[in-house]
C-alpha cells in the first residue's frame, strides 16, 4: 500500500503542472476530494494496522504466555476469546463443529463490516466529481445562453462583433474546465482509494485464512446434537447403556456370592 501510494505520488510529481491548472479550475471542489481521498486513505490503513493486536493475542495465547490476562481483549475475536477462555491447555480444547462454524462467520462478518466505510469513500469521490461535473455544466449552459442572447450583428463592424464573442465565450470554456476537473480528481482517487481498499481485503482474508487453519488443526470437533429429539435420543441410549452395565455387575456379584456360599457349606462338611 505504501508503496503504490509512492508511485501514484511520484506521477503527481512529474504531472504537476498539468493537475495544478486542472485543480485551480475548480478548487473547491477539489478541496473537498482530496479530503474525503485522505480520510479513505487513513481507513483503508487502519483497516490493515486493527489486524496487529489480534494477531498478537492469538501469538500470546497459542505460546501459553502469562501475559494473556493482562492483553487488551480483541474486538475481532471477542466471540473466540470467550470461547476459549476457559481452555488451559492452549495447544488443544474441543469444540463442537456448529460452535466453530459460528464464531468464524462471526469474525468474517466483523470483517466486512469494517470494510463497509472505505466502499463508501470510494462511492462518494465518484458521486463528487459528477457533482463538479454537473455544476460545471450548468454553469456553461447559463454562460452559452448569455452569449447567444447578446449576440447582435446589425449595423456593427464584424471585427467587433467577432471580439464580443470571443470574450463572452471565455465564460463557456471554464465552466467545461470546471466540470472536467472534478471529474478527474473524482474519478482518480475512486481509483487510488479502490486499489487501497482491494490490498486491505486481501489482508483480511490472509489473517481469516490463517486463523481457520489455526483452529481447525487444534480443535478437537465433537458431535454436538442438532435438535431436542437427537438430545432425548442420546440420553435414551445413554440410560440403556448404563442399565446394561448395572445388570452386569449385580450378576457377577451375584455369582461371587453363590460361590462364597457353596464354598462355607463345603468347609462345613
Amino acid at each position: 500500500m505504501l508503496i503504490y501510494l509512492g508511485a501514484v505520488a511520484g506521477v503527481c510529481a512529474l504531472l504537476y503542472e498539468p493537475l495544478r491548472g486542472a485543480f485551480m479550475a475548480n478548487w473547491v471542489f477539489n478541496v473537498l476530494i482530496l479530503v474525503v481521498l485522505f480520510i479513505g486513505v487513513i481507513i483503508c490503513f487502519r483497516q490493515v494496522l486493527v489486524l496487529r493486536p489480534e494477531m498478537e493475542w492469538i501469538k500470546i495465547f497459542r505460546t501459553g504466555q502469562t501475559g494473556l490476562s493482562l492483553k487488551r481483549e480483541p474486538r475481532l475475536l471477542k466471540s473466540l476469546a470467550k470461547n476459549l477462555d476457559s481452555h488451559v491447555k492452549h495447544d488443544r480444547f474441543s469444540m463442537s463443529a456448529l460452535s466453530l462454524r459460528t464464531v468464524l462467520d462471526g469474525i468474517r462478518a466483523r470483517l466486512d463490516e469494517s470494510r463497509e466505510i472505505s466502499r463508501y469513500m470510494i462511492g462518494l469521490l465518484i458521486f463528487l466529481g459528477l457533482l463538479g461535473t454537473f455544476w460545471g455544466l450548468l454553469g456553461t449552459i447559463d454562460a452559452v445562453g448569455g452569449v447567444i442572447g447578446n449576440l447582435e450583428i446589425g449595423q456593427q463592424d464584424f471585427a467587433a462583433v467577432f471580439a464580443g464573442l470571443k470574450e463572452g465565450l471565455m465564460k463557456p470554456l471554464a465552466g467545461m474546465g470546471t466540470a472536467f476537473s472534478s471529474s478527474l480528481f473524482g474519478l482518480g482517487g475512486s481509483l487510488v482509494l479502490g486499489f487501497l481498499d482491494i490490498q486491505a481485503g486481501h489482508a483480511q482474508n490472509r489473517f481469516y485464512d490463517g486463523l481457520e487453519e489455526w483452529l481447525s488443526g487444534v480443535t478437537q470437533l465433537i458431535d454436538a446434537p442438532d435438535s431436542i429429539e437427537e438430545v432425548a435420543m442420546a440420553g435414551r441410549h445413554i440410560d440403556e447403556k448404563d442399565l446394561a452395565e448395572l445388570v452386569a455387575d449385580l450378576l457377577e456379584e451375584n455369582k461371587r456370592l453363590r460361590g462364597q456360599m457353596h464354598n462355607s457349606a463345603v468347609d462345613g462338611e
